[in-house]
C-alpha cells in the first residue's frame, strides 16, 4: 500500500486578487507563508518518507516547510504543474469573463468540455492524464511508504476525481483550500479517499473562502 498526503500550496497574492495563475511562477503571500508553516507543524508528528512537489515556487515552498521538519528534501515532478490556462494566465477572473463569456461560463458549469485558449492551453483531460501517471508511478515506486505531494487546485481536483472513478464533470464538486490536506491510499490497484480538504491545522474546520482564480 502507498499513502499519499496531497496538499495544495499556500495563499498567493494572485489568489487574493482573483487572478488566474496557471503555470505562472507566483510566490506565496505573507499569509501563504504562515499557512505553510502551520501545515508543517500540523504534519510534523506524522511519519512521512518522501516529499514531492510541483516545480512551481508556491507548491515547492509549501512542501519545503514540511520536509524541513522531517529532515528531508523535496523532489520536483513536472507532471504536478498546475493547468496551463493559455491566454487566461495572469488575468483577473472578471476580465476573462468579459472577453470570453461563453468559455468562462462553460468552465464553471461544464469544465470537462473546455480547452484553455491559446498556445499551450490545456484541458482537464490533459491534466488528468499526466497527474494520474504520476500517482500510478508513486504507487509502484513508494509501496509501503507515505508520500507528501504538494500541488495545485486544478491538479488536486482532477486527480481526486480520477482516482475515485468520477468524470471531470465533477471537478467543481471538490473544494481545495490553500494548504488543505487530503489523504489517499492505494492497495492492489484500487484507490480510496481517507481525508478531503482538511484545514484544521489553520484553526478552522472550513474556510468559507471562494477564490475567483485558480
Amino acid at each position: 500500500m502507498v499513502r499519499i498526503i496531497l496538499v495544495r500550496h499556500g495563499e498567493t497574492k494572485w489568489n487574493i486578487e482573483g487572478r488566474y495563475q496557471g503555470q505562472e511562477d507566483t510566490e506565496l503571500s505573507e499569509r501563504g507563508l504562515e499557512q505553510g508553516r502551520l501545515l508543517a507543524q500540523g504534519l510534523k508528528d506524522v511519519p512521512i518518507d518522501v516529499f514531492v512537489s510541483s516545480p512551481l515556487k508556491r507548491s515547492f515552498m509549501t512542501a519545503s516547510f514540511c520536509a524541513e521538519l522531517h529532515g528531508n528534501t523535496v523532489a520536483k515532478d513536472e507532471r504536478l504543474t498546475e493547468i496551463n490556462h493559455g491566454l487566461w494566465e495572469g488575468r483577473l477572473a472578471g476580465d476573462i469573463e468579459a472577453e470570453y463569456p461563453d468559455e468562462f461560463a462553460a468552465w464553471h458549469t461544464q469544465p470537462h468540455t473546455v480547452q484553455m485558449p491559446g498556445e499551450g492551453g490545456e484541458s482537464l483531460e490533459d491534466v488528468r492524464v499526466r497527474v494520474r501517471a504520476a500517482f500510478d508511478d508513486y504507487a509502484q515506486k513508494y509501496a509501503g511508504k507515505t508520500v507528501l505531494v504538494a500541488a495545485h487546485d486544478a491538479v488536486n481536483k482532477a486527480v481526486i476525481c480520477d482516482l475515485l472513478g468520477l468524470s471531470q464533470a465533477a471537478f467543481w464538486q471538490i473544494k481545495q483550500d490553500n494548504t488543505c490536506i487530503n489523504v489517499l491510499e492505494e492497495q492492489d490497484g484500487r484507490w480510496r479517499l481517507v481525508l478531503l480538504n482538511s484545514t484544521t491545522h489553520l484553526g478552522y474546520l472550513f474556510s468559507g473562502i471562494e477564490q475567483k482564480g485558480l
